[in-house]
């Protein structure tokens, strides 16, 4: 990631912390299509649940190292030695629960593979392939969850992911662009092209 340009208009969220800045600029918001990317950004949402995402920002080097770049054949192969070493891991956070379910849903992600279903297309598929460009002035102010969100959270529940509940879901998708919740006056609110 690059220095944020100071002063420049943001998102209120983005304005509390450098990284949090610097991550507003340079990811959050831009539509995601590769597959592997959106299942990291996803488990990492997770992980989320509960805290800041600045925790996450600030130790996520230590979980892709941890995880081995988020790799889910690797991980789904994880058996309780190596959820132990994630226990022991001060780096990321330790979460029994939510390490267990990162290997849960590498292994869900595997079977939509193994039964021919891309995870990007499946989950883009859902939002008509484009961004949704949310009216703040029409919609109101930015929701934790919404129907699309709820419609998806089951949908993941039912191929066997975890910790994919509509919150979590929803600020996902925000973050792989799936949905525009930049505020109206914020630099990047400009819509964003769909997949060509």
């Amino acid at each position: 990631m690059t220095e944020p340009t100071p002063n420049l208009p943001r998102c209120a969220w983005a304005q509390t912390h450098p990284l949090n800045a610097e991550y507003h600029d340079e990811e959050w918001g831009v539509p995601e299509y590769d597959s592997r990317a959106l299942w990291e950004k996803l488990i990492l949402d997770g992980f989320q649940a509960g805290l800041s995402w600045l925790t996450i920002l600030k130790k996520r080097d230590a979980f892709r190292e941890a995880f081995e770049g988020f790799d889910p054949v690797r991980i789904a192969d994880y058996d309780e030695h190596d959820i132990e070493r994630l226990m022991g891991n001060a780096g990321i956070i330790r979460s029994r629960s939510k390490i267990e379910a990162t290997l849960g849903n590498a292994r869900a992600y595997l079977a939509m593979q193994d039964n021919g279903e891309d995870f990007s297309e499946f989950l883009w598929g859902m939002v008509g392939g484009r961004p949704i460009q949310r009216d703040f002035e029409r919609d109101g102010p930015v929701p934790t969850q919404t129907p699309l969100s709820l419609e998806i959270s089951k949908a993941l529940k039912k191929r066997g992911f975890k910790f994919v509940g509509p919150v979590i879901v929803y600020a996902w998708m925000q973050a792989v662009g799936m949905v525009n919740d930049h505020a109206d006056d914020c630099h990047r609110r400009k819509p964003v092209a769909a997949m060509g």
